[in-house]
């Protein structure tokens, strides 16, 4: 009986390592440098105060991935391919050209992640920036689902270094536990944007298009959906840590100190005096390793949704020729955001801008269409919303509609 036991738990967890990876690479692709770059100044600026925000990210994100990872597995469809069918093509056009200018302005910042925390190294943007387009291009293009993902969980793993540099800064625990639970700050239109990026750079639409596809690139089942959900908890979990640790560095160095950032790259530059050189050096690495996961991950993601949207053929496991016009798009949205970053004072700052304001009118607008197809019987039969998924849901929409209204309401009452 004992035996039978084991063999049965082996099973299963050789199982659940076979599902492993749409989840936890999922919610670590938000962990990309315009994350980080939000977590870093949020922590320079209101040191423990804004940590409590993590704890909403992380219920909106195990919330919105749960429905993605029932989509797919029950229809065997990406959500681009669920949003033509149900939507019609003219509204599918207007939703994925905004997506795509946006998401091009995201693999833009990414590349600038590459090349700020390579200076920190001494490296020049005209060498790491192409290396990496060039490495990240191979990887897609010439590699296949499989070896792909095996390398984006261990990219997923090395961003707990995060954890190391945290510690290195002295962080005071009993200040974090008050901060959690009692957070001091003022209530303005500044502390405001601050939470609205907080919890927006968690959720954004092209991450909702990457897991779903993910999980029907693997042929997943319904009766794969209880490992699936384990592999998204622990995903979400791991996001959040991560963003956790990246705070508290910087509240527990730079906030104590009075140092102002307004990027990643002066987070990792402003700790080496602080907390040593190695806590910098760590801090930077991160910022690389997320930033060369994000390039990789965010034009696939697009190249992806966009190839469903219009019935094209996709596929990491499928060769140029049977998938011309997934890989082209994969290849130019590399091309193009590696390029921009090239050009000698090119405006990363409004372009990570203007790509973060594009995400947040085109998010709410995404999330109305999973909701309405997920609650579809025709297409999802007995595995429809239940009530407290819809209340959920629906609380989820209103809130980021909300926030999406406060972004552009709230640089009015700055001026």
């Amino acid at each position: 009986m004992i035996l039978k036991n084991k063999k049965s738990f082996f099973r299963q967890l050789a199982l659940f390592f076979a599902i492993l990876g749409p989840g936890i690479i999922t919610g670590s692709v938000d962990n990309d440098a315009g994350g980080i770059t939000t977590y870093s100044v949020a922590g320079a600026i209101y040191g423990y105060n804004l940590l409590w925000t993590l704890i909403p990210s992380f219920i909106v994100l195990i919330v919105i991935q749960e429905m993605n990872a029932r989509m797919g597995i029950v229809t065997g469809k990406g959500l681009a391919d669920l949003i033509r069918e149900n939507a019609g093509v003219r509204l599918t056009f207007f939703i994925f050209l905004g997506l795509l200018i946006a998401d091009i302005g995201n693999t833009t910042t990414e590349f600038a992640g590459v090349a700020g925390s390579m200076e920190v190294f001494g490296v020049s943007k005209y060498i790491s920036v192409p290396l990496v387009a060039l490495m990240v291009w191979i990887l897609v293009v010439k590699g296949t689902y499989k070896i792909a993902e095996r390398i984006f969980l261990i990219f997923s793993v090395s961003l707990l270094m995060y954890v190391v540099s945290a510690i290195m800064g002295k962080p005071h625990w009993s200040e974090i536990g008050h901060a959690v639970i009692h957070p001091q700050m003022k209530v303005n239109a500044k502390s405001l944007a601050m939470v609205i990026g907080i919890i927006g750079t968690t959720i954004a639409p092209w991450m909702l298009f990457y897991m779903q596809s993910s999980v029907t690139e693997k042929g997943l089942k319904m009766k794969h959906y209880k490992y699936l959900i384990i592999d998204i908890i622990v995903g979400c979990v791991a996001t959040v840590v991560v963003a956790f640790f990246i705070i508290v560095a910087c509240a527990s160095t730079l906030h104590v100190n009075g140092v102002q950032i307004n990027e990643a790259k002066d987070a990792a530059l402003a700790l080496q005096p602080l907390a040593g050189a190695f806590a910098s050096q760590v801090f930077a690495f991160g910022l690389f390793i997320a930033s060369v996961f994000s390039a990789t991950i965010l034009p696939l993601a697009t190249a992806f949704y966009i190839s469903e949207a219009f019935g094209f053929e996709a596929g990491i496991d499928k060769k140029w020729d049977e998938a011309k016009e997934f890989y082209t798009l994969y290849t130019g949205i590399i091309a193009i955001a590696a390029t921009i970053i090239l050009f000698p004072n090119a405006p990363l700052i409004l372009i990570s801008l203007w790509s973060q304001v594009l995400n947040g009118m085109f998010l709410p607008v995404v999330l109305i269409c999973m909701i309405i197809i997920v609650n579809n019987k025709k297409i999802m039969g007995k595995y429809v919303n239940k009530p407290i998924n819809n209340i959920i849901g629906v609380t989820t929409i209103s809130i980021l509609i909300i926030l999406t209204v406060m972004l552009f309401v709230l640089p009015i009452f700055q001026k």
